[in-house]
This record gives structure tokens, C-alpha cells and sequence, in this order.
């Protein structure tokens, strides 16, 4: 893969994790109501244009949704035509096929406020995110190794569990953009831990993988969930997943270390 096409796909997952974390920020600010419900259009000069602050995040929401959609939606032509690996093509392409639905879902958090809504908007999302890091891991792969990511990863969920909704801290609009900022970034991070493990059948490997993929889905089920979490059962589970993702990272770290995974260097970006 080419280096203009591998930075590209790399930018795609970037601007989709940034999305999702205005669209959170959105939604928690009540900002999501504003432009007075006129999807696509907003409350201010010839409809194009916001009127006061919140409807000014709404609008500015609504901007990069649309750039990162065409930048997803490039990516993903210029892989296909450029004969990229099948992995992430397919990634890519399940993500694009996911757009339109997503566009629809963004319309009707505006026009019909509803959580069911609300949680189908993130959850397709979450979809979409998936494909564009899974295919970001897959091209920088040979340059990196699954300890680092597996490091990443534990740092950032000890601060996740004290971000956890609504239990140390006020979950206000800041604290949520926090959270959901570092969740999805420990996602990414052990998605690529799976991907970037040494391509071989060892069993070390083998359970390397098999760690970092739980921890990955079940941090992606702790943000999915934690749109609904305001107290009692759920925000116990929120708890005890962030406790159980952490002890699954450092068991796949430490099975990582102990056994030598991804512990060459494979090269260093920047051509092929």
C-alpha cells in the first residue's frame, strides 16, 4: 500500500472517532434540538447558517459529518481501485455501505428525540468505526507491534473507569466528550493489538488475539450502553466492564511479553 493511500485511510478513522465524539458532546449539550428542528437546514441566515452557540455545534456537527463521509466514501474508491489489501477493502466498504443509514438515523435525532433513536445513531456508528480502524490497523501493520497498542490501551482505561458515567464525576457535556474520546481510542488501540500480533499460529498468539478482541468489543458495548446509563444496574456493569477489559489488556500484554509477541520492530513508516 502506498503511502498517500495508507495516511488516508488513517485520516478516515481519525475524522470518524472525532465525529462521534462532537456528535456525544452534541447530543449531551442539548445542542442536537437546536437549529430549531429544520434538518438539514439551521435557524440562522437562509437556513444555512447557525444563529447562536448551540445551534453553531449542531451546525458545525452536521460540517464534519458531511466531510468525513465524503472522506470515508474516497478512501474507500481509491482502496478498491488501487488494489489494497482485501481486508481493507472489505472494512472500508462495509463501513461506506453503513453511510446513508447513518445519514438517516443523524435526521432523525433532530427531528424525532428519542433514545431508541439516539442509541441506533451511536451504535451505527460504532459500526462504522470499527471498519475505518480495523482497516487503519491493517495498513500501518507492518510498522507497528500489538504491545504498544496493548500499553495504550491500559493506560487509558484506568482513566475511563474514573470517567465512568455518572459514578466519581458529574458526567456533564465535557466529561462525556472525555470519555467517549478515550473509550473509543482504547477501542482502536486494541483492535490494532489484535491485528498487529505477530502473523503466526502459536499460542501465544492465538490467545494475544483472543484477549485484545474481548477487550475491544467489550469496551465498544461499555460506550454503546453508557448512552443509557444513569445510575443503578447499568452503572455497576459500566464498572465492573471497565474493571474486566483492563484485566483482560494486562493479561494479553503480560501472555505478549512473556512470550516474545510483537516484540520486533517491523519497519518504519513511510514507504513501500
Amino acid at each position: 500500500m502506498d503511502v498517500r493511500l495508507r495516511r488516508l485511510v488513517g485520516v478516515s478513522a481519525a475524522l470518524t472517532g472525532i465525529l462521534m465524539v462532537l456528535g456525544v458532546y452534541t447530543a449531551a449539550s442539548g445542542a442536537g434540538l437546536t437549529c430549531a428542528g429544520r434538518w438539514p437546514l439551521c435557524d440562522g441566515f437562509l437556513g444555512l447558517f447557525p444563529a447562536n452557540w448551540s445551534s453553531f455545534i449542531e451546525w458545525f456537527h452536521r460540517f464534519v459529518a458531511m466531510i468525513t463521509g465524503f472522506v470515508v466514501l474516497g478512501t474507500t474508491i481509491l482502496a478498491w481501485r488501487r488494489g489494497a489489501d482485501r481486508r481493507i477493502r472489505l472494512a472500508l466498504a462495509g463501513s461506506t455501505v453503513l453511510l446513508p443509514s447513518q445519514i438517516i438515523l443523524g435526521a432523525l435525532t433532530v427531528t424525532t428525540y428519542q433514545w431508541v433513536v439516539l442509541l441506533a445513531h451511536f451504535g451505527t456508528a460504532s459500526i462504522i468505526f470499527s471498519g475505518v480502524a480495523l482497516a487503519a490497523a491493517l495498513a500501518y501493520a507492518p510498522f507497528a507491534q500489538s504491545r504498544q497498542a496493548l500499553g495504550v490501551a491500559g493506560v487509558l482505561l484506568p482513566v475511563l473507569l474514573l470517567l465512568a458515567p455518572h459514578t466519581f464525576l458529574t458526567f456533564g457535556p465535557p466529561v462525556q466528550a472525555a470519555y467517549y474520546f478515550l473509550g473509543l481510542s482504547a477501542y482502536a488501540a486494541l483492535l490494532a493489538a489484535a491485528v498487529w500480533a505477530t502473523p503466526d499460529r502459536s499460542a501465544g498468539v492465538r490467545r494475544v488475539r483472543r484477549l485484545s478482541a474481548t477487550a475491544g468489543l467489550v469496551v465498544v458495548s461499555l460506550l454503546v450502553v453508557g448512552r443509557l446509563v444513569y445510575g443503578g444496574t447499568l452503572q455497576y456493569v459500566s464498572i465492573g466492564g471497565s474493571l474486566l477489559a483492563l484485566a483482560l489488556v494486562a493479561t494479553a500484554w503480560l501472555t505478549a511479553r512473556r512470550g516474545g509477541v510483537g516484540s520486533d520492530a517491523r519497519g518504519v513508516p513511510g514507504g513501500d
